[in-house]
């Protein structure tokens, strides 16, 4: 029972998502014991992340809101995501020599 209410709640959130930002693509990664984190990336190129608690449930609650779903994060669908400086900061800025993050 409680899967079905937490992938009802992660189905909701990815729709939600979805909907703020014009439709959305994801990829689903397996974490290990921590579960799989959903990517989440919306048609005005903004992006975000869900994590559930077993590989099996971000795959059901992906399916129930009726996004599209990438094997891998690359290609054109990684080519949609914006990113901003907090994401060069925190990525690359730092082998870059840019402002460490605080």
């Amino acid at each position: 029972m409680a899967d079905i209410k937490q992938t009802a709640k992660l189905a909701k959130q990815i729709s939600s998502f979805a909907e703020a930002h014009g439709g959305a693509e994801g990829q689903i990664a397996y974490l290990g014991q921590k579960g799989a984190r959903i990517v989440l990336v919306g048609e005005d190129g903004e992006w975000g992340d869900l994590v559930a608690p077993t590989y099996a449930l971000a795959e059901e609650a992906v399916k129930q809101s009726g996004i599209t779903v990438h094997e891998d994060f690359d290609g054109d669908f990684a080519n949609k995501v914006k990113t901003g400086p907090y994401e060069w900061t925190r990525m690359a800025g730092i082998q870059l020599g840019g402002p460490k993050p605080r």
